[in-house]
């Protein structure tokens, strides 16, 4: 099976141990699940996201006042 060297400083290696430890992991199967956590995470993103992009038309059609966050004056944060 392939394995993976990596590399921390003392005080990076010291919180990761505790991160681990407060999971009641080692820390081989701690930073194992946390790598396999982020590529699900990706996945469901980007799955989210296609299904979103499928949806917009019918959404628009449904609720035409809405206007999208990029499309807002003042960006992403407008409210």
């Amino acid at each position: 099976m392939p394995s993976l060297n990596v590399s921390f400083t003392d005080e990076e290696l010291e919180g990761v141990r505790a991160a681990a430890a407060a999971e009641g992991k080692s820390l081989k199967l701690y930073l194992h699940d946390l790598g396999v956590r982020e590529m699900h995470r990706r996945r469901f993103v980007s799955g989210a996201g296609a299904w979103a992009e499928r949806l917009r038309d019918e959404f628009d059609e449904a609720f035409p006042d809405e206007v999208p966050p990029s499309e807002r004056p003042g960006g992403v944060t407008a409210a």
